[in-house]
Parts: structure tokens; C-alpha cells; sequence
């Protein structure tokens, strides 16, 4: 190579690359090394002078009279009659409370359904002594020919019964909500659909439909009348008590059966009229299969067999015997003025002949033994029927009480009154027992009762 020309490249080289230091020398200083920090004096605090003090004069202005009461006065406008309207309102799936002394309502519709209040139907209810306080009331009237015997007092004790509800209904408040059934054993038939509002409207109207109830002694409780019908239990349907309360005739399936019909129509307070109450009783159930094998097998037997063919023989001779009795009875008694005599049951010829004190000559072989679900169970059905019907909607179960009506020398043993005073314990409420003609008119207090 040249030496003249690698001597040139050399010195070139070299004013590039101190060129390159002095330019980059510059550019750190300038970007990367940070000027000193610059701090400004604070501006002066300038002192204010406080406002000067002012003085205002407050006087006392004098109250202002108050309006004498003497210059007020109430004028009555007149009573104002609004026809019944069957209103549906909506559900309400939430719970809440109206405050500033109104009361609650509970979770659940507003009107049917669960039961909620604001207390402005509140009633005191009075029905023979017996005594609550309550905005939804049912009362169950005993309809059945066993109400109207002689040794109760006939078609005119019953009179005095559908006198006390009618004017207990009469002196309701006007919110308070109320219906009325009559059940002659499980035939039942409610005046109206559904809950109604007290009112002079609906109070006549009740007037005129109970009143041909027991009015004619031969046509006695809800015999023939089309429109009492045995109704359907709805809750807890898949449980063996309600199965059997539905299965049997038996006195102590219908008090049950009556019981939880009235707990389903979604009151505070019921009131039973009835001529048979025991409380909570065992109930009849169906038998077993092996319990139908044994009793096919007694039935069998040559002996069974031939009591009860000549048993059956007799029955159109003890009808006839009925008849024929009752027939002379009545006579006696259309000479003395008195109405004719009614039976405890109407076609009852086993009931009949021993209320009328005939006997068989060849008695029946005997019926299938009984058998029971006991009290225990019963009453553990109930707990939990109220539970789903009131309690798990945030609603008190409703009281339950029990006015017996029972002929001055008919049985009622301790046992009996035992099992009924818990029965209405359980329900809070209470029960009297009534005698007679002469007791149930003196044992009227529903006129009395003012809201």
C-alpha cells in the first residue's frame, strides 16, 4: 500500500473519532447529567384583620293561641254501604313491615293467602262466653239432626245458635273479614266462597241464608240439599293421617277432618258450634292386608254365616218397628203441641232402634274389629299441618275454640274433657261446654259485643 495514503486514512480516522467523543461529550452533559435544583422564596403572608363584631338583638315573639276545642265539632255524615268486591291482588314473595305504628305484614298476598295485618278490621268476637279478639273469623255451625234432638231442645235451641252468629256478624267492625259453615258430618257448605268484610249489606244476606237451616223437623241438617258437598283436604296429602281422616266415617276422622278444613281456608280465630267434640282422637285407618285375611276367616265360619242370615231377615221387621214406634210418639206429641220427634239419624236402623229402646231378637254376629292410628300421631299431623299453613308464611297459627252443645244427661267423661282442654290449648283458644235449652239461651253474648 501507499504510504503516503495510509497516512491520510490514519489521520482521518483519528478527527472522526475525536469528533464522535466531543459530540457525545456534549450530549451527556446536556440530557443525562441533571441541573441543580432552583428553589423560589414563598410569597409573603399577608395578616388579615378579623371582622368586626356585630351584635343582633333576637326578641321573643309571643305563641300563638291555641284554637279553643269547644269551637269543634263532629258532624255524622250517614253510614256508607260498598258492595263486596271480590278483589285478586298479587303475591307479595317478600316479607316487610310497615312502620310508624301501622303493624306487619307477613310475607304472602295482602289479602288471601297468608295472612297479614295492619289491624284496621280488628273485631272483639264474643260467641257464648267464649272470647277473642280478630280481623279473620270462621265459624263451623254443626248442622247434623243430632243438634235438634228433643234433649236438646229441639228446632228452638238451634234457633238461639243462628241468632248468636247472626249478631255476632252484625257487630263487627267493618274491615273485618269473616265466613261461616255449616257441616253436617262431613258434608259442608260455606256461605260464601271466600272471606267477605263485615258490613249490613252481607249481614242481611246471612240473615236470610241460614235461617231454613233446622227450621223444618222434617227435613233436619243438610239432608237433600244439593249444595252441601263433602269437600277436598289439600295439604300434606301424601301423609297416612291425612289418608285416613279421608278413609273413615268414624267420630274422631271427622272432628280431624273438619279441623284441618277449616284451618285451610286461612283464618285468625274459628269458632266450632257442634254437638261432638272429643279433641284429637285416634282415627280410624284401613285395615292391613293380613288383618282383612284374619276377619275373612271368622266370617267364614259356619256359625258367623248363620247368625247373620237370620240377623238380615230381621231388618225389614225391626224397620217397620221403627216406624211404627216413632208413628205413636209423634201422635202423642201433636196432641200435646209439640213438634215432631227427631232421630239422631236418618236411616240409621241400628241407631234408631236403640234410641228408641227396641230390641233385636237375633242380634248381628258382629263387625270387623277397628283399627287405629293413635293421638300422638294425630296430633304430630297437626303441628306440622299448621307449620305449612301458617308458620313457614310468617303467620301465628289461628286460635280454635269449641262451644259443645250436649243434651242435659248425655255422657261426657273426664277423659273426653281432657282430650278436648288440650286440643284448644294447643290452638290457643278455649271451650265451654253447653246443657240444654235453658243453658244455651242464658249462655248468649255475641249481642252484647260492640266494635
Amino acid at each position: 500500500m501507499n504510504p503516503m495514503l495510509l497516512n491520510v486514512l490514519l489521520i482521518s480516522g483519528g478527527v472522526h473519532a475525536l469528533a464522535l467523543f466531543i459530540l457525545g461529550s456534549i450530549t451527556v452533559y446536556k440530557y443525562i447529567v441533571p441541573d441543580e435544583a432552583q428553589f423560589e422564596e414563598p410569597p409573603a403572608i399577608v395578616e388579615e384583620q378579623p371582622p368586626p363584631e356585630v351584635k343582633i338583638e333576637i326578641k321573643q315573639q309571643a305563641a300563638p293561641q291555641a284554637q279553643s276545642m269547644q269551637s269543634l265539632r263532629m258532624k255524622q255524615v250517614g253510614n256508607i254501604s260498598v258492595t263486596a268486591v271480590d278483589v285478586e291482588l298479587p303475591s307479595m314473595q317478600e316479607s316487610f313491615t310497615v312502620s310508624a305504628g301501622l303493624g306487619s305484614f307477613g310475607g304472602g298476598s295482602l289479602l288471601g293467602g297468608t295472612r297479614g295485618s295492619i289491624g284496621i278490621g280488628m273485631s272483639d268476637v264474643s260467641v257464648f262466653g267464649l272470647k277473642t279478639r280478630a280481623e279473620r273469623i270462621l265459624f263451623v255451625i254443626d248442622a247434623n239432626r243430632h243438634m235438634v234432638t228433643d234433649a236438646k231442645g229441639g228446632l228452638n235451641s238451634y234457633k238461639v245458635i243462628k241468632d248468636e252468629i247472626t249478631d255476632m256478624v252484625g257487630n263487627l267492625s267493618t274491615g273485618t273479614l269473616f265466613n261461616v259453615m255449616l257441616q253436617d258430618r262431613r258434608k259442608t257448605m260455606l256461605f260464601k266462597d271466600h272471606l267477605v268484610s263485615a258490613g249490613d249489606q252481607v249481614h242481611q244476606q246471612l240473615i236470610q241464608w241460614i235461617t231454613p237451616v233446622n227450621s223444618n223437623p222434617n227435613a233436619p241438617g243438610l239432608e237433600g240439599v244439593p249444595q252441601a258437598r263433602q269437600p277436598k283436604l289439600k295439604a300434606l296429602s301424601d301423609e297416612v293421617v291425612h289418608e285416613t281422616i279421608i278413609y273413615s266415617g268414624d267420630r274422631g276422622n271427622e272432628t280431624a277432618f273438619l279441623t284441618q278444613y277449616a284451618l285451610e281456608q286461612n283464618v285468625d280465630a274459628i269458632f266450632f258450634i257442634t254437638g261432638y267434640h272429643k279433641g284429637f282422637e285416634r282415627i280410624r285407618r284401613k285395615p292391613t292386608e293380613r288383618e282383612n285375611e284374619e276377619w275373612a276367616r271368622t266370617t267364614a265360619s259356619s256359625k258367623y254365616q248363620k247368625q247373620l242370615a237370620e240377623h238380615k231377615l230381621e231388618i225389614p221387621e225391626m224397620e217397620q218397628r221403627v216406624k211404627a214406634e216413632l208413628d205413636r210418639q209423634n201422635a202423642e206429641r201433636k196432641a200435646k203441641g209439640l213438634p215432631p220427634r227427631v232421630l239422631a239419624q236418618r236411616y240409621g236402623v241400628y241407631s234408631n232402634a236403640g234410641e228408641l229402646e227396641l230390641e233385636w231378637k237375633t242380634k248381628h254376629p258382629g263387625w270387623q274389629p277397628s283399627h287405629w292410628i293413635e293421638e300422638r300421631d294425630v296430633e304430630k299431623y297437626f303441628r306440622e299441618l299448621v307449620d305449612v299453613l301458617y308458620t313457614d308464611k310468617g303467620s301465628a297459627k289461628p286460635s280454635i275454640n269449641v262451644i259443645l252443645f250436649l243434651a242435659g244427661d248425655e255422657a261426657f267423661n273426664k277423659e273426653a274433657e281432657k282430650s278436648l282442654n288440650s286440643y284448644v290449648r294447643s290452638f290457643a283458644g278455649k271451650n265451654r261446654v253447653i246443657r240444654g235449652e235453658n243453658e244455651i239461651k242464658s249462655a248468649r253474648s255475641s249481642k252484647e259485643t260492640k266494635n
